[in-house]
């Protein structure tokens, strides 16, 4: 069985944690920030764990990271 390519563009995006979950970091934080409220930019600075429908696709993506 031959070596898998690692998505580049994936693999700086996504991260895996301890579990084996696959942690991602949340939209709408770089630009047109004035209207947002300080909660929300607030709440946009953590990551958060990527939805089950989506984190078989991605793990194929980020194989060894």
């Amino acid at each position: 069985m031959p070596k898998l390519k690692t998505n580049r563009g994936a693999a700086k995006r996504f991260s895996k944690t301890g579990s084996g979950k696959i942690r991602r970091n949340k939209a709408y934080k770089s630009h047109i920030l004035t209207k947002k409220t300080t909660k929300r930019k607030r709440e946009l600075r953590q990551s958060t764990i990527v939805s089950p429908a989506d984190a078989r696709n991605i793990a194929r993506l980020i194989p060894y990271v």
